[in-house]
């Protein structure tokens, strides 16, 4: 049997410029010793935060891609799920979980539909619904409130304010639906981001960081890869939110040493070689 190290396969977008989605998670995964493998769902020149912006979609392309995988028995330790482009794409990640989960396979669905209270454009309300099909086949799902509240048909509350009762409550729903560990990201007020994190048999807590900044493109995929990278490498759920914490945080700090634009996204490449 051929040795290799822990392998995990990204299905997300690839984008050129703007630091996010599979650009930002192969090299932090890279530097946690783990093997990243993308899968892509769409090829853009620059991230849907620039005006124009070329973008491929690679709907037709993912099956046999996939199916090549398959022909070669590759095995993965994770399967990370991103942007999705379409109800199509949904269908083919749920498939693609079928054929590549294993029993010690950890299946990560970062459910990429809105911010704010809003979706994103791409996104129309049949793919909030399909999108809850991937909830029965996750081990962790990473939502932002808007998310959470799409994935369980719940009114986004006014001015994004929610109290630790109902984030339980949302917790627990989402955690029934499929996943034993529940992650619902980016809660923020004026001085801290904070992180409601929900194991069905560990309880809950929240991981609270000082915000810095304003909001910038790719911080989600960062934080979803170093927790996802964590758990493969054999961290406790809070631990492994801690470290993806810490190290946005501190690149958040250079980021805006540097100033740079919002959609030039988080400048962690000066600290990839602390990530461990």
């Amino acid at each position: 049997m051929i040795r290799r190290q822990k392998r995990i396969a990204l299905i997300n977008d690839i984008t050129g410029f703007g630091r996010c989605s599979i650009t930002v998670e192969l090299p932090l995964i890279s530097a946690m010793r783990i093997q990243a493998c993308p899968l892509p769902t769409a090829i853009l020149s620059v991230h849907t935060g620039f005006e124009p912006h070329f973008i491929d979609d690679y709907t037709q392309r993912m099956v046999p891609y996939m199916e090549n995988w398959e022909q070669h028995g590759l095995e993965f330790d994770g399967i990370c799920t991103g942007f999705l482009g379409s109800v199509e794409q949904i269908y083919i990640v749920e498939e693609f979980i079928r054929r590549f989960k294993k029993d010690d396979t950890r299946v990560m669905v970062d459910p990429v539909m809105g911010d704010h209270g809003k979706l994103y454009s791409s996104y129309s309300i049949e793919m909030c619904h399909e999108m809850r099909r991937l909830l029965k086949c996750a081990d962790l799902v990473t939502p932002n409130l808007t998310e959470a509240c799409q994935l369980l048909d719940l009114e986004y509350p006014r001015d994004g304010r929610i109290t630790e009762e109902a984030l339980a409550g949302m917790a627990k729903a989402l955690s029934d639906k499929g996943p034993d560990q529940v992650i619902i990201t980016g809660l923020n007020d004026a001085a801290n981001i904070k992180n409601y994190v929900y194991e069905k048999h560990g309880g809950s807590s929240y991981v609270v960081r000082k915000k810095v900044g304003d909001d910038r493109s790719g911080t989600g995929d960062a934080f979803a890869a170093i927790v996802a990278g964590s758990l493969v490498n054999g961290l406790p759920l809070v631990e492994s939110v801690e470290k993806a914490a810490d190290f946005i945080n501190k690149a958040l700090e250079y980021t805006v040493e540097l100033n740079l634009p919002w959609n030039y996204g988080l400048a962690f490449e000066e600290f990839l070689t602390e990530l461990k």
